[in-house]
C-alpha cells in the first residue's frame, strides 16, 4: 500500500475489526430467531416443520430481504452523513427511511395475507400451503417490526455503535428460547406459538434499540427528536433504497430459485436435501464477510463524507485484505470438516456422502462470495448500488442461472452443476466490482459524497493539502 504507514495500515485493521466482530454477532444473532423458532417447529411434527420452513423462505423472500435491502441506502446517506459532521442529518434519514419502510410494510403484509393462495399457486402441496399461510399470518406484526429494526441498525452503525446492538440481541435471542418454549410447547399454540414469538422478539429488539438511541449520551447529537423533515426528499431517498434492494434481493432470489429447481432434478428428495443443507452451511460461513462487509461500507462513507478520499481506499484494501485471509480459512476449514459436516443433518449414508462431496464446491463459492461482499459494502458506502444492481443482475441472470441450468440439466451434474452455476456467477461479479472499485477515482466519490450531505459548494481538504472542489457532478 503505497504512501501509507504501517501505523496507519494498523489503525484501519482495528477499527474494521471492532466493526466487524459484533456486526457479525448481531447478524448471526438476528438469524438465529427463525431458526430457533423453525427447531421448535420441527419437534411437532414433519407437516409443521415443513410448513415452518417455507413459510420463513417466503417471509425473507418476499419481505425481510427487500426491506434489508432498502434499508441499506442509510449505508450511505448516514454514514456520509456523520463523516461530515452533520450528525443531526442522521436521525433525519432514519426517520425517512422508517416511513418508507413502514408504508412498504403494509403492502407486503397485504401479500403475506394471501400466502396460503399464492403457495398453492407455485404448486405446493395444499395441506403444506394452508399451515404456511397460517405461519406467515402471525408473522405479519414482525414485518413492520424488521423494517424499523434495519432502520435503528443502520443508525447506529453509521456512528460505529455496535457493542449496544451485539448486546440487545444476545438478549433477545435467550428470551427468544424460553418464549418459543413457552408459546410453542406449552401453551399449545403449535406452530403458530413460533410465528408470534417472532414477532414478539422482534419488536422487543426494536424498543430496546430506540430505548438506547433516545437516552444514550452516544446519540444526543444524532437524534434530536422526531422532524417534519423525514417527509421531504423521499424521492432522492428511493434513488438510493431501490437499487439497494434489488442489489440485494437479486443475489438472494437465485439461491431461493436453486432450491426450487433442484425439486426438478432426479431423486428430488435427495437433491433438495442436500442443496439445503449446503445453502444453510454457505448461509452460516456468510455471516463472517457480512460483518467485513457492513464494516467497510461504514469506514468507506464515513471517510468520504469525511472528505478523506484516502483514506477510503485504504479502507477497501485492508477490507480486501482481510476477506481473502478469511476466505483461505473457511476454505481449509470446510475441506478439513467435509467427511462428517453431514452427519450433523441427517444419518442417511447417501446425504452425508453427498455433502462430502459438495463442500470443496461450497467452499470455493464461500471465499468468493467473501470477497464480493466487501466489494458490495463499498459500493453501498459509495452510494454505488445501481451499478451494483446491474452488476448482480448480469452475473446472477445472465452468467449464473444459466450456467446451472446448462450443467445440471443438459451435461447432467445436478446438483453439484447447480451450485457451479453459483461461482460462476460470483466469478463474475468479484470481476465487475473488482474492475469497477480499481477504476475508482476516490476524489471524485469524495465529491459527490460532499454534494449528496450538503448540496452546496464547499471546498474539502484532502490529506496532500490539495482541495476538492465540490461541484455538480452527473
Amino acid at each position: 500500500m503505497k504512501g501509507v504507514s504501517r501505523q496507519e495500515v494498523g489503525e484501519e485493521v482495528k477499527q474494521q475489526l471492532r466493526l466487524a466482530g459484533p456486526l457479525f454477532t448481531v447478524g448471526l444473532l438476528q438469524y438465529s430467531l427463525q431458526v430457533i423458532s423453525v427447531m421448535f417447529v420441527g419437534h411437532l411434527g414433519e407437516l409443521p416443520l415443513s410448513a415452518a420452513s417455507v413459510a420463513t423462505s417466503f417471509a425473507s423472500v418476499t419481505g425481510f430481504n427487500l426491506l434489508m435491502g432498502m434499508a441499506s441506502a442509510l449505508d450511505t446517506l448516514c454514514g456520509q452523513s456523520f463523516g461530515a459532521g452533520l450528525h443531526n442529518m442522521l436521525g433525519i434519514h432514519m426517520q425517512r427511511a422508517t416511513f418508507v419502510l413502514s408504508f412498504v410494510s403494509v403492502f407486503l403484509a397485504i401479500m403475506w395475507a394471501f400466502a396460503k393462495h399464492i403457495l398453492v399457486a407455485m404448486h405446493q402441496q395444499v395441506a403444506i400451503a394452508e399451515e404456511a399461510g397460517v405461519y406467515t399470518l402471525y408473522m405479519i406484526p414482525s414485518l413492520f417490526a424488521y423494517g424499523v429494526l434495519q432502520c435503528l441498525l443502520k443508525f447506529l452503525n453509521s456512528q460505529t455503535i455496535v457493542v449496544p446492538m451485539m448486546l440487545v440481541s444476545a438478549m433477545v435471542a435467550l428470551f427468544h428460547i424460553l418464549l418459543c418454549w413457552m408459546l410453542v410447547t406449552k401453551s399449545g399454540l403449535g406452530s403458530k406459538g413460533a410465528a408470534i414469538a417472532n414477532s414478539v422478539s422482534y419488536w422487543l429488539t426494536v424498543m430496546l434499540i430506540a430505548l438506547y438511541v433516545k437516552f444514550s449520551s452516544s446519540c444526543e447529537k444524532s437524534w434530536t427528536g422526531f422532524s417534519k423533515k423525514a417527509l421531504q426528499d423521499i424521492p432522492e431517498f428511493l434513488k438510493i433504497s431501490i437499487p439497494s434492494a434489488v442489489m440485494l434481493c437479486l443475489k438472494v432470489w437465485t439461491f431461493e430459485l436453486m432450491v426450487l429447481l433442484s425439486g426438478l432434478l432426479p431423486n428430488p428428495q435427495l437433491e433438495t436435501s442436500v442443496l439445503s443443507i449446503c445453502l444453510n452451511t454457505f448461509s452460516i460461513a456468510w455471516m463472517i464477510p457480512f460483518g467485513l462487509s457492513c464494516a467497510v461500507s461504514t469506514r468507506v462513507s464515513n471517510e468520504l463524507g469525511a472528505g478523506h478520499p484516502q483514506a477510503a481506499s485504504l479502507a477497501v484494501q485492508v477490507a480486501l485484505f482481510m476477506s481473502f485471509v478469511e476466505g483461505v480459512m473457511i476454505v481449509l476449514l470446510m475441506i478439513q470438516l467435509r467427511k462428517i459436516w453431514g452427519n450433523l443433518y441427517s444419518s442417511e449414508t447417501e446425504v452425508i456422502k453427498y455433502v462430502a462431496a459438495m463442500m470443496p464446491i461450497l467452499a470455493i463459492s464461500s471465499f468468493l462470495d467473501g470477497i464480493q461482499s466487501v466489494l458490495s459494502g463499498v459500493a453501498r458506502g459509495s452510494g454505488s448500488q445501481k451499478i451494483g444492481a446491474f452488476v448482480n443482475l448480469g452475473s446472477f441472470y445472465f452468467v449464473g442461472v444459466p450456467s446451472a441450468v446448462v450443467l445440471a440439466f443438459v451435461l447432467h451434474m445436478k446438483g453439484k452443476g447447480l451450485w457451479l452455476g453459483i461461482i460462476f456467477a460470483f466469478i463474475m461479479q468479484v470481476i465487475l466490482f473488482g474492475v469497477i472499485t480499481i477504476q475508482t477515482s476516490w476524489e471524485k466519490e469524495a465529491n459527490k459524497a460532499a454534494i449528496r450531505v450538503r448540496n452546496t459548494k464547499i471546498p474539502l481538504e484532502m490529506p496532500e493539502g490539495d482541495p476538492i472542489i465540490v461541484s455538480e457532478l452527473d
